[in-house]
């Protein structure tokens, strides 16, 4: 879903700090020259001004994206955003000290000369930093699949035009070509992993974010592959070189190598709104996980001695566009649970078979033991029902496998059960909780259901979205309604 907007300085901490650190020392620098050699940090009044220039520094990188797109900038626009971003850091420093009665009494040498530094090592460090990157391979182990279509005779031109800038957030894992079967072949070391017939299934299971068609001009687009990919939440980029009426969401113009595309996708989020989600997701990750250590100590050794055995669960799944990912549990299920699995289909109350989903799972460790009313009532129907079978996965929203709102990740057999339109639910980050599960998960038995929820989820999204489906997750929680 989220993508070339998506991306940008989010995750160029490295070029943030930097730019912290720089600031600093022009200010010291500065303060000696005026000053002489003294503590800075020492005079209240100067002490300040530097915490106001750390906040006023990150502000700008925030609002303005400074670090956008940073690695792909020639000298001469480098040195136009660095000045740029100098000089509205500086500006918003200057007010802080009108607003704080301050100007008067800081020095103006001092104010001016930290300005003409900070743009030179800021300058400096970002040209030479890049500079390492780019030589040290930056990028290669980029995050980003995507599937080149076109055909035999332009395959090799067209990953050279790709790869033609210096970095990349992307890695191309396949080709496709539309004019012949080569699967199995390489060219350029990228391997052809379908052909025209066979493309629709390899894309629909295996790990691929975007596609990139680029067709020469007497061979028309292939319109039902366009639909299909869309239909499954990938993003798709045209060539502008022959557009014609492609259906989607969202359409934005962008660049890919030499190419410039169109871009389309099922939904779209800008930097800002990403970086309000993860940070979300890390102060949200970081607070469970201290939460799952405090319950590792109490629920641990309940689960050991009614089912010997290691206390985590963990089991790989299907996250984002189809990249498999180990999703940790705590163990509510005897350890034979996955062999019982299938003598238990039957039951399955999603009669799709999309979904596993029992009213009364034997499975379940201490499900042999009925309250009065006939219900289990074991360590293991405890722990899922207040949803606490879950908290080691904040570890996976840390690690950035999840976030905390999102679709659920379906186990490996269940996806490859799914269809075209299912796919689209995993056009996002898969989440702890989502849409469907606050709308009434243990009503819900038709897949289908679940679809339309997530879809509207991802087509729909927002932080005050997310906000809204986490209050509503805690508030089932606190029902013992297992929401999550």
């Amino acid at each position: 879903m989220y993508k070339k907007q998506a991306q940008g300085w989010l995750k160029h901490w490295d070029f943030i700090f930097m730019d912290v650190i720089c600031l600093q020392l022009a200010f010291i620098a500065a303060y000696f020259f005026r000053h002489g050699f003294t503590n800075p940090y020492s005079n209240p009044l100067y002490r300040n001004e530097a915490i106001a220039l750390i906040f006023c520094q990150i502000a700008v990188a925030f609002f303005t994206q400074s670090f956008s797109n940073i690695l792909k900038r020639g000298f001469y626009e480098e040195f136009t955003k660095s000045a740029k971003h100098v000089i509205i850091v500086m500006l918003l420093a200057n007010g802080y000290l009108f607003l704080t009665q301050d100007a008067s009494s800081y020095s103006r040498i001092t104010f001016v000369i930290t300005a003409i530094e900070y743009l030179i090592l800021c300058y400096a460090t970002r040209v030479l930093w890049k500079k390492y990157l780019i030589s040290h391979g930056h990028g290669k182990s980029a995050k980003r699949s995507i599937v080149v279509v076109t055909v035999s005779d332009m395959a090799e031109r067209v990953i050279q035009h790709i790869y033609s800038e210096p970095y990349q957030d992307f890695v191309i894992t396949g080709l496709i070509f539309l004019d012949k079967d080569m699967t199995g072949e390489t060219v350029n070391d990228v391997p052809v992993v379908a052909g025209e017939g066979t493309m629709v299934d390899n894309i629909r299971y295996e790990w691929v974010d975007e596609i990139f068609i680029c067709v020469p001009s007497e061979t028309p687009y292939p319109d039902k592959l366009i639909d299909k990919c869309i239909e499954m939440g990938l993003t798709v980029h045209l060539s502008l070189a022959k557009i014609e009426n492609i259906s989607g969401s969202k359409q934005h113009i962008e660049k890919i190598g030499e190419y410039t595309v169109l871009t389309t996708s099922i939904n779209m989020a800008s930097p800002k709104q990403l970086l309000y989600k993860r940070t979300l997701d890390v102060l949200g990750g970081l607070t469970g996980c201290l939460i799952t250590a405090v319950l590792v100590i109490i629920i641990g050794p309940l689960i050991y001695i009614k089912s010997p055995g290691p206390i985590f669960f963990s089991q790989i799944r299907i996250g984002m566009n189809g990249k498999k990912f180990k999703i940790y549990k705590f163990r509510s299920m005897y350890m034979d649970a996955e062999e019982r699995k299938k003598d238990l289909m039957e039951q399955n109350k999603m009669k799709d078979g999309f979904m596993f989903k029992l009213d009364y799972d034997p499975r379940i460790i201490g499900s042999e033991k009925k309250d009065r009313n006939g219900n289990p009532k074991g360590i293991g129907n405890f722990i899922r029902k207040t949803s606490i079978d879950e908290f080691p996965q904040f570890w996976n929203v840390l690690k950035g496998d999840m976030s905390l709102v999102g679709t659920r990740p379906p186990t490996v057999d269940e996806w490859e059960k799914y269809d075209l339109h299912h796919r689209g639910r995993m056009a996002f980050k898969p989440g702890i909780t989502g849409m469907w599960q606050v709308s009434g998960r243990s009503d819900i038995t038709d897949f289908e259901e679940v679809v339309r929820l997530d879809m509207e989820y991802i087509r729909n999204w927002s932080i005050g979205l997310d906000i809204k489906i986490l209050f509503k997750t805690v508030l089932s929680v606190l029902k013992n309604d297992g929401a999550v």
